[in-house]
């Protein structure tokens, strides 16, 4: 759980925002979402499975897009 120490002479709302800032930078809204109902093991697998596979999916196009940049930089014979 993020924590912040309040500054000297620090209004209240800057204070709040610095936290509400923590909380986001440390995913503990997405983390509370995630947990908020039970998920069974097998759909829990199935969730990582499909986004190994789309990060997977997502390196390669990169990899590719960058193949091509490489490829029409460089002049024909």
């Amino acid at each position: 759980m993020p924590s912040i120490k309040l500054r000297e002479n620090e209004p209240f709302e800057i204070a709040i925002r610095r936290f509400k800032r923590a909380c986001e930078k440390a995913g503990v809204l997405s983390e509370v979402r995630r947990r908020e109902f039970y998920e069974k093991p097998t759909e829990e697998r199935k969730r990582k499975a499909a986004a190994a596979v789309k990060r997977h999916l997502k390196k390669l196009s990169r990899e590719r897009f960058s193949l091509k940049i490489l490829r029409q930089g460089r002049p024909t014979t």
